[in-house]
């Protein structure tokens, strides 16, 4: 698939998907889409989610825009993802949104340091904290992002 960063077997990121991308996500094995664009964002495909059902895809959309990210829409995110039948593409418009919820994913059920997701993130080709696809990534996105997993490597290792 093109513009696609595959975070592991179950994961796979992308930006905006067309109807072409969609059968060949159910061809390659995907079984679910999950799209964190708002209803109201420019270019939101309104019919995406009539598509991907009718071609057998389970389909969520929960809207994740930037200027309003905080932990508890991220917790929500990472849970419905967590529910979803596997291999999942997530796509937002460019990728950022959707390649950080998944390295969040990755992150929080590794049990990973903030500086060993973001190594993976470089390492995937996602320069997470500096610069994507042309985005600048706020000071405030990158705190939110390095606090909720250290927040959730504490909480892991009490737990052990």
């Amino acid at each position: 698939m093109n513009n696609a960063i595959l975070i592991n077997e179950s994961l796979t990121t992308t930006g905006q998907i067309s109807v072409k991308q969609l059968e060949q996500a159910i061809q390659e094995g995907y079984k679910s889409v999950l799209n964190l664009r708002s209803p109201n964002e420019l270019g939101f495909f309104q019919d995406e989610q009539k598509l991907a059902e009718k071609l057998g895809l389970y389909y969520v959309n929960v809207p994740v825009r930037l200027e309003a990210l905080n932990e508890e829409l991220i917790t929500k995110t990472l849970k419905i993802l967590e529910q979803l039948p596997k291999p999942v593409l997530i796509h937002c418009a460019a990728g950022m949104r959707s390649t950080g919820i998944a390295l969040l994913s990755i992150a929080i059920q590794e049990g990973l340091t903030s500086e060993q997701t973001l190594a993976k993130a470089k390492s995937l080709g996602f320069g997470f904290l500096e610069d994507f696809n042309g985005f600048s990534v706020s000071p405030r996105l990158k705190q939110l992002f390095v606090n909720y997993v250290n927040q959730h490597a504490k909480i892991a290792m009490l737990s052990r």
